[in-house]
């Protein structure tokens, strides 16, 4: 798959219907993604995995991941600049 194609899928599942999560996940993808390493592409495609609820609560702080890479990846979106 070529990379533009990859970024095309990997946008769409960055939609998440709320609008704020859709916002960091895309931030994630524009600012970070093609410089991030395989391992933290990794966490990221992980991510995209975890159901919305959850990832409400854990970029909102009311929860944190058990997961310490799932940590990490969350961790790195939110220090992202605006």
């Amino acid at each position: 798959m070529s990379d533009d194609a990859e970024v095309k899928r990997l946008r769409w599942r960055c939609r998440r219907g709320m609008r704020e999560l859709d916002q960091l996940m895309l931030r994630y993808l524009d600012g970070r993604w093609p410089a991030a390493d395989e391992a933290e592409r990794a966490q990221f495609l992980r991510l995209l995995d975890t159901e919305d609820d959850k990832l409400w609560r854990w970029f909102m702080g009311h929860e944190r991941p058990e997961d310490s890479d799932l940590a990490s990846i969350v961790r790195v979106i939110l220090d992202l600049p605006v």
